[in-house]
């Protein structure tokens, strides 16, 4: 393979020596072969010097995305759990929201729960807990300033949790309040006797919330079975506190929600998130479009180190050319900002030059040609 160590890049050539030594013993003459086919690929493969990959690529990722349906499908049949495709998931992410419609993570496990052993418990572990899930009743005494919260036993056999457990989970997150456990209720009476009608109220609201068990934010979980082994797929998300348990696959983990995973795991993981989820997306609708495509919208996203939107906000407001920032959104801003502190627009890119009807930098645009005449003068 020396020979052909300038003609491929080296991941390729890295690649390709793996994937024939799996296959076994390979003759000369069919090496070759296969090596100058790779070369052929690749050479064809390669963008010209000039092409408007920009352009190309609004136009293949924007016509199917004309034609993606316009609503939310649900999954694995469950009515609870559902999750954003077709278009509304891909303007999502390309708006880089960190805000998501509906948030979902796919939960890898480690043996023995990758092959079904307690899944179901490992599942429901997961799940959060609030208050208002293993309560039947919440009453106020407005003379005593108390809350009673009359619990649902059965569920709490379930969850394996008592009133003691639910009086310290209470106690952590909300101040101001005495509890009094009272065997099938408890009871909160506010410290400051006080308070208003519409103090006790807000505080009841404030209560049902309280996190009583499993990771929060996450509102329901399914265990599902792909291929050889299970996975458990949820709604809602919180990738910190799951690649913290026991028993979760760190390397396989992941979240539909790329502003998370640059928080967490940084720009590179976000920008091949972007990729996954665009192409996730792409190919659910039956359409084709070479993922280089979609790489370079990641790029454009990602290339200052944070995600930043297709919108007036994100990359289009870090625009060095003040004409390309008035093509897009409201160009009459964009104008009087650049004229009060005189900044100047060198004519760089393509959106400034079409604007002015002149030869846009690419192709043949990119060079000036020179003639030298016969006789020798310029």
């Amino acid at each position: 393979m020396g020979e052909y160590a300038d003609k491929l890049p080296k991941k390729m050539l890295d690649d390709l020596r793996d994937y024939l030594e799996k296959k076994g013993k390979v003759n000369e003459s069919k090496l070759k072969k296969i090596l100058d086919t790779a070369v052929d690929e690749y050479n064809n493969a390669r963008v010209q010097a000039g092409e408007s990959v920009g352009l190309i690529s609004a136009e293949s990722i924007g016509e199917p995305g004309t034609q993606m349906t316009l609503n939310t499908f649900h999954f694995a049949g469950v009515m609870e759990m559902n999750v954003t495709l077709g278009l509304p998931r891909i303007i999502e992410i390309l708006d880089g929201r960190k805000e998501l419609q509906t948030p979902s993570m796919e939960i890898y496990l480690k043996q023995p729960y990758s092959k079904g052993k307690d899944i179901r418990e490992f599942a429901l572990a997961l799940k959060e807990t609030k208050l208002s899930d293993i309560a039947l009743e919440f009453s106020i005494s407005l003379i005593d300033s108390e809350i009673e919260v009359k619990l649902d036993k059965e569920k709490m056999k379930s969850l394996n949790i008592n009133n003691s457990y639910v009086i310290s989970s209470i106690g952590k997150q909300v101040k101001g309040f005495n509890a009094k456990d009272n065997k099938d209720s408890i009871l909160l009476r506010m410290k400051s006797k006080e308070e208003s009608v519409n103090e006790v109220y807000r505080a009841k609201e404030k209560i049902k919330d309280v996190h009583i068990k499993g990771v929060k934010g996450i509102s329901q979980v399914l265990p599902v079975k792909r291929g050889e082994e299970y996975l458990i797929m949820t709604s809602g998300s919180n990738l910190a506190d799951v690649l913290q348990l026991e028993g979760v696959d760190h390397y396989r983990t992941t979240t539909n929600n790329v502003d998370e995973i640059r928080e967490i795991l940084g720009i590179e993981a976000a920008r091949q998130s972007i990729i996954n989820e665009v192409f996730k997306v792409i190919e659910n609708q039956g359409f084709n479009v070479d993922i280089r495509h979609i790489m370079l919208v990641a790029d454009t996203m990602c290339v200052s180190g944070a995600v930043k939107g297709i919108t007036r906000y994100g990359v289009v407001s870090e625009k060095a050319s003040a004409l390309a920032r008035a093509s897009f959104e409201t160009p009459i801003k964009h104008i009087i900002n650049a004229a009060l502190i005189g900044e100047i627009d060198n004519l760089n890119s393509v959106v400034e030059n079409v604007m002015l009807n002149q030869v846009v930098p690419i192709g043949t645009g990119m060079t000036d040609l020179i003639m030298k005449p016969k006789n020798g003068k310029n």
